[in-house]
């Protein structure tokens, strides 16, 4: 099969590498990897496992013209972006199978307005909201928070913000000043702060029906003990130790069905996988948000416990059916490696030596060897580069704020953590940092809420 995966980030690496061949199965050897993938327009990494096309993701011209050049079998949408433009619809009118929704049902991530909106009519449980809009809402944001000073609010940007675009503040000036510059150009959400465990659950899904996969935490803070700015993600685990059976229930009963179910009835309905932003409170699960594609870093932490093909499974679901999934019980670890400054202000364009994580990783195949793993089937460690490229002399360099995931994996939860920051630490560019506690608070009390 020949498979194109767009975007340029880790998550896109990790994209590239799953659907490379099949992941191999518990008490089996190593399988065989044999699809042909193509990234566009991928990085320094993706290039060590695939072609990259010098195309632009939201230039969906361009990439229907190149999937017909190359045959393409299947396209993976990895970004937002693309899809909000419209992307899926191109592919669908030139007859390219595609991963991921059409524009009419990517407005589910595109506006948190519109998403927010489609959860209310549908009884999804989640923050109370209050929207301000143009002028006029900059007026009413500044009653509003007069009206709710000293209390803990979150304030969202509407449209896309590659993560970032939350505050969570007591500060009524720090809230004014981030509502006014928001409502210079989109809508402005303002939620009650929710307290509680986040979750991070994907569902693959078609017009007709969906299957929940494993689920991850992802850590949005910054530093370490979820404090600082909102990231894009820091790191993610998988499997999550509080998220057993009678809360998964709980969350498909009250959240994922009614989603599909509104999004059936409003059509909505598409071939991919939808994300749901979980807050589990003390009085349930509540929704944060919808993404509708891999979160990032979460993808790097669930994909490499997926077992099988995984080109075959995604070639199904654009086809109009799920087939069956299976994870290994195997615990991920993923560590953000991030430029010095990020997720402020950061140099792009850092020389990068690899050397300590090995020639395979320096290359762009993503399986680094950290000595032996007795017993364990799979690799020890994993390293995905993002927006990483090449200088003329073929030196690496980085390309963003967030430049690798390091993820470790394991029989048990400190073996994949110790694995996943002894990576970390042999990705070696001036300033790099990564958040020294991921996993650790959900893995220290699985006690209920």
């Amino acid at each position: 099969m020949k498979v194109l995966v767009i975007g340029n980030g880790a998550r896109e690496h990790a994209l590239a590498w799953a659907a490379s061949g099949p992941r191999p199965q518990a008490g089996e050897g190593k399988a065989p990897r044999g699809h042909e993938v193509f990234c566009a327009p991928g990085n320094a990494g993706t290039s060590g496992i695939a072609r990259n096309l010098p195309l632009n993701p939201q230039d969906s011209a361009a990439v229907v013209a190149a999937c017909r050049e190359l045959a393409i079998n299947l396209v993976i949408v990895g970004p937002e972006g693309p899809l909000a433009a419209g992307l899926v619809d191109a592919l669908g009118a030139a007859h390219i199978p595609a991963f991921g929704p059409p524009a009419k049902s990517s407005v589910l991530e595109a506006s948190k307005a519109a998403a927010r909106a489609f959860a209310e009519r549908h009884g999804i449980p989640c923050a109370a909201t209050v929207r301000f809009r143009g002028s006029e809402g900059l007026t009413e944001l500044r009653r509003y928070l007069d009206e709710n000073r000293g209390k803990r609010l979150v304030l969202k940007k509407s449209g896309l913000a590659a993560g970032k675009g939350v505050l969570e503040s007591d500060d009524p000036s720090e809230l004014s000043s981030f509502g006014e510059a928001v409502l210079a150009a989109d809508e402005l959400l303002a939620e009650e702060y929710l307290v509680g465990r986040e979750l991070s659950l994907f569902a693959l899904c078609t017009e007709k029906d969906y299957r929940i996969l494993e689920p991850a935490v992802d850590h949005k803070k910054a530093l370490a003990g979820d404090r600082g700015p909102n990231t894009g993600g820091m790191g993610a685990v998988s499997p999550v130790p509080f998220a057993d059976a009678k809360l998964l229930g709980d969350i498909e009963r009250s959240i994922v069905e009614p989603s599909f179910s509104g999004m059936a009835e409003e059509g909505l309905g598409y071939r991919g996988v939808l994300f749901f932003g979980l807050m589990v409170t003390k009085e349930g699960p509540k929704l944060l948000e919808y993404n509708v594609r891999f979160g990032d870093p979460e993808a790097q932490s669930v994909l490499p416990r997926l077992e099988g093909d995984f080109s075959e499974l995604c070639a199904g679901v654009a086809a109009g059916r799920i087939p069956e999934t299976r994870f290994s019980p195997r615990h991920a670890c993923g560590v953000v490696v991030a430029a010095p400054g990020y997720p402020i202000a950061h140099p792009r364009g850092l020389p990068v030596d690899l050397s300590a994580a090995g020639a395979q990783a320096a290359q762009g195949r993503p399986e680094v060897d950290l000595g032996p793993t007795p017993g364990e089937t799979g690799p020890a460690a994993l390293l995905f580069q993002a927006a990483t490229g090449r200088d003329s002399e073929g030196g690496l360099r980085t390309g963003g704020g967030r430049c690798f995931t390091a993820v470790g994996l394991g029989p048990d939860w400190k073996t994949a953590r110790d694995r996943a920051y002894d990576l970390a630490g042999r990705v070696n560019f001036v300033g790099a940092w990564y958040r020294p506690d991921i996993g650790e608070k959900v893995y220290a009390s699985v006690a209920k809420l």
